[in-house]
């Protein structure tokens, strides 16, 4: 059976456990067996975050962000919105990112040539965080690394090495150059263009595949309660009587 370990864990000192030295493993990974959350000195969390788990039989609510990897608007969606709500309510909450927004692409015989909005750098950005999306389950976690960093694209390979160390550059690297990549951002251009109605601005949000005015407002200043309350199965504890703070986000056109 898989226990994901919640990820609060590792934001506090106080909360953290006493981790064995024998233990290699990033923190995402403690949960993933008994034995290795034995081996971790985990076991009594896991089993915790596991129980927790196992009441939440509603589908979760599922979130899809078209973004772009240097756009400011959505940076500072992904670092200071999304992803600490992410962190709180990630039984429930199930997000997916589509890194393209008001990018272009052109065929060019059998692959696809691309201009991004904020130069070349943001189109390495958005492919490096594509092939991280189809390679890696921790790819939310590198791409909140990478957008939290003063640099993104610089930080591309320290956030990889710290939170999926099994995942070699080389190997990221081979389909952020190759045909792989091209035609996973191919597939990210046609999943933007398909939108209905068309995003007019990123960060653009859809919610259970919806979007509207109501819905994108709600979904970038007061998430948390928007999850909670849209969530049909048993409402985690954050959720009753939590803090519902609102966060100003304005729009990248």
């Amino acid at each position: 059976m898989k226990v994901t370990l919640l990820l609060t864990l590792t934001f506090s000192s106080s909360l953290m456990p006493t981790v064995s030295s024998s233990c290699s493993h990033p923190p995402s990974q403690w949960c993933s067996s008994p034995d290795l959350a034995v081996q971790c000195g985990v076991l009594e969390q896991c089993l915790h975050a596991n129980s927790t788990r196992l009441r939440q039989t509603a589908e979760p609510v599922q979130l899809d962000v078209y973004y772009e990897s240097l756009c400011p608007d959505c940076i500072f969606y992904i670092t200071q919105v999304l992803y600490p709500t992410w962190v709180l309510l990630q039984d429930i909450l199930s997000v997916n990112l589509v890194p393209f927004g008001n990018a272009q692409e052109k065929p060019d015989g059998s692959k696809y040539i691309f201009k991004c909005q904020h130069g070349e750098q943001e189109c390495l950005g958005n492919m490096i965080q594509a092939c991280l999306l189809n390679m890696s389950d921790n790819a939310f976690l590198v791409t909140f690394c990478m957008e939290a960093s003063t640099d993104v694209i610089a930080a591309a390979k320290s956030c990889v090495q710290l939170y999926n160390p099994q995942l070699s550059w080389r190997r990221l690297m081979s389909c952020v150059n190759g045909a792989q990549g091209n035609q996973l951002m191919h597939q990210n251009a046609l999943k933007t263009q398909a939108l209905v109605p068309s995003h007019q601005f990123v960060p653009w949000v859809t919610v259970n595949g919806e979007h509207t005015d109501e819905l994108q407002r709600n979904a970038t200043t007061s998430l948390l309660p928007l999850a909670c309350s849209m969530y049909k199965g048993v409402k985690p504890d954050v959720c009753v009587g939590g803090n519902q703070r609102h966060h100003k986000i304005s729009h990248h056109h």
